[in-house]
């Protein structure tokens, strides 16, 4: 069962599972409400969580800690 997005605390980790992709995203700050700015360990970008879910949750939809 994915983690709810105000759950989230900067400086952790987590695997992100949404439609066949799968990242490891670091939280970096907090922005408005359930938004936060993110950084991808894969690719090592900076972006948005609503930017990762603008087209949606999938059915594999998953986040959780990862370490």
């Amino acid at each position: 069962m994915p983690i709810a997005l105000d759950n989230l605390r900067v400086g952790r980790v987590y695997r992100f599972v949404n439609q066949g992709e799968i990242r490891t995203i670091q939280i970096v700050d907090r922005l408005a409400g359930d938004n936060f700015k993110i950084k991808d360990l894969d690719t090592l970008e900076y972006y948005t969580i609503h930017e990762l879910l603008q087209w949606g949750r999938g059915k594999d939809y998953d986040l959780e800690e990862f370490r």
